[in-house]
């Protein structure tokens, strides 16, 4: 039964003085909607700390979307910090929205951001917080609908029998369609049966109810998920995708935060897509194709957004920056228009050639702080079978540019684990390391005082659905740590600082990306036990999942290891980005090669399938440099 709506904040306000970070909890932020008129309420969710959700552009795309239609509101809620989630149990207070302090299992529906796997059981204790059953299967007729879409959604079966829908590509108008046909079903005073099957006739929209999980020979250990006999439902689904970008609100994120958040700063998307290909790369792949804003706009909307909101950083963000047709002349306008305002402009990360190192120079101005690359693997034969079109040349290049220009600090992104990885890869991340630093004394010079300094930073790879490596197995734990050590030792120079992420996280990552909707007993179970703010290091309980895992029977280095057989019909094939199977298979063959395969939008279709499937095209403005 669904709860009626009123403000609650008189339960919340008493607990205030005994959690940490109480801003966490406080509504009216400047540029909230503040006036919640319905008939129709969504609470978007995301579902980990405040300082964490409130900058997360996805989010605030889509609350923007829904407050913009008539009759229609939507609100937010963060996931409680462990203090408040404690307090909020034990005096009975539900998990509230943010702005209306009304109960989450007041709303019509209710969207989680699927950021990442690591969030999916924040996602469970949201939903208990709220008193909603986890299972959908158990709700009654009026609860609220349970959306979610995101970047993790590809593969969401682990957590689909948690879901009533899921909101698969671009959300911008997906959203409002969907909140437009729960509200007239519910007008209509249909069953939640024929509200869910009306959803799943929205292209975009995936109802995990409507499917029954399958094993056959040409299957994983997983199954597959085929539509049940007799429901209507399609036999992929395929996402939406929003054909030209310049056609929504440039400016997302116009809430002014109380605290301290991850990102304080204005974010403005200059485009969407990226073309390079990288085969381990899942965003490069999901959200094709290329769509670049013009930059009229992006200078315009950028003087706008700082203006409205106080910010004194703005970040252009997207997969590849630097990529944007009209990059240069974007910075340059900027920087005339803001230069004396003390505004900083920032870029993700920097291309390694002469135009990134230029680029980062535009943004810099007069500082001259950290630069980052990227070469994620130390080899050219292994960068090569990423389909990573850099060379050896490029980073010392780069590297010599950024020196000579008044850069004193480089930071180099790798990857380790990555399809057939040697010893030699490894070691090879320590040389060139060494290189650039070579280079930065040779410019700058030796000693101390020079300032002078590299650092490696290497993530475990992690296979993840729709990109040519979906088939791979995951580095076995034992070899992560053998190989990090190796690594280690060969970084003989002190000023070389290394960094490594957690095997062992990065081990349930992969574990849980495998598997199929079977899995969800594993995330349950997990919640069960305890695990919240899986993301956080200092949250993340290794053992707790280990004991979760083998509860439901499974290992997880057996689970995230294993590799899939190519022609293997795979957990998550009922889903599309539009990318065709047949052209990750021939990525995949590709690399075993070593042969790479060029970006779209500076040469010729590569046949990826996108553009044909969805009916769309790349937007460049101009020709790329």
């Amino acid at each position: 039964m669904r709860q009626p709506r009123e403000n609650l904040f008189r339960l919340l306000e008493p607990l205030l003085p005994h959690v940490e970070h109480p801003s966490r909890y406080l509504d009216h932020e400047w540029g909230a909607c503040e006036e919640q008129d319905g008939p129709f309420h969504l609470c978007m969710v995301y579902a980990d700390a405040y300082e964490v959700g409130q900058p997360n552009m996805g989010l605030a795309i889509l609350y923007n979307a829904i407050n913009a239609q008539e009759g229609m509101s939507c609100e937010r809620a963060y996931l409680p910090w462990k203090d408040m989630s404690a307090l909020m149990r034990q005096r009975g207070v539900p998990m509230l929205s943010l702005e209306g302090a009304a109960p989450l299992a007041s709303f019509d529906a209710i969207g989680f951001t699927l950021a990442h796997e690591l969030i999916w059981t924040n996602i469970l204790e949201a939903l208990d917080l709220a008193g909603i059953a986890l299972d959908a299967s158990e709700r009654d007729e009026d609860d609220a609908i349970v959306l979610a879409g995101g970047p993790s959604a590809w593969n969401c079966e682990p957590l689909a029998p948690a879901l009533d829908a899921v909101l698969l590509g671009d959300g911008e108008q997906l959203i409002v369609d969907v909140c437009k046909s729960i509200r007239d079903s519910r007008e209509r005073g249909v069953c939640r049966a024929e509200l869910l099957l009306q959803l799943s006739r929205i292209p975009g929209v995936y109802v995990p109810s409507l499917y029954e999980v399958i094993h056959d020979e040409g299957s994983t250990r997983w199954g597959r998920a085929v539509p049940r006999e007799g429901a209507g439902a399609p036999a992929v689904v395929t996402k939406a995708c929003i054909p030209d970008l310049s056609a929504t609100p440039p400016v997302a994120q116009k809430i002014v935060p109380y605290m301290d958040i991850v990102q304080d700063r204005l974010a403005i998307e200059v485009l969407r897509g990226c073309a390079r290909g990288c085969r381990f790369c899942q965003a490069g792949m999901t959200y094709r194709p290329v769509r670049e804003r013009p930059e009229d706009q992006i200078v315009s909307a950028t003087i706008e957004g700082l203006a409205e909101s106080g910010h004194n950083e703005v970040s252009l963000t997207s997969l590849s920056t630097t990529d944007h047709s009209q990059c240069a002349r974007m910075l340059n306008s900027l920087n005339a228009s803001l230069g004396e305002q003390g505004i900083r402009v920032s870029i993700p990360s920097q291309r390694l050639d002469s135009f990134g190192i230029e680029m980062a120079t535009a943004v810099a101005g007069g500082k001259r702080g950290g630069l980052t690359f990227a070469p994620e693997a130390g080899t050219q034969r292994l960068r090569d079978v990423i389909n990573k079109n850099v060379t050896e040349e490029n980073l010392e290049t780069a590297a010599r540019n950024a020196f000579e220009l008044g850069w004193r600090r480089c930071k180099l992104y790798f990857m380790m684990g990555l399809p057939t990885e040697t010893d030699e890869d490894i070691v090879a991340i320590a040389e060139a390391a060494e290189r650039v630093l070579e280079i930065g004394r040779e410019v700058v010079g030796r000693g101390r005082k020079s300032g002078v300094s590299v650092s490696i930073s290497v993530a475990v790879f992690v296979p993840k659905s729709y990109t040519a490596f979906q088939w791979a197995g995951q580095l076995d734990p034992e070899e992560v740590r053998r190989r990090q050590q190796l690594l280690l030792h060969s970084c003989h120079d002190r000023a070389i600082r290394v960094s490594y992420h957690d095997s062992r996280s990065s081990l349930v990552e992969g574990a849980v990306s495998k598997m199929g909707r079977e899995g969800f007993a594993l995330v349950r179970r997990a919640w069960e036990l305890g695990c919240r703010f899986d993301a956080w290091t200092s949250e993340f309980d290794f053992s707790l999942w280990e004991q979760a895992a083998a509860d439901c029977g499974l290992d997880l280095a057996d689970v995230a290891c294993e590799s899939f057989p190519l022609d293997a019909r795979l957990p998550w094939d009922h889903t599309s980005p539009g990318v065709s199977k047949g052209f990750l298979q021939r990525e995949w063959r590709r690399a075993a090669q070593g042969v790479t395969t060029p970006d779209c939008t500076r040469t010729s279709c590569v046949g990826c399938g996108v553009c044909p499937t969805l009916g769309v095209a790349n937007v460049i403005q101009e020709a790329r440099a």
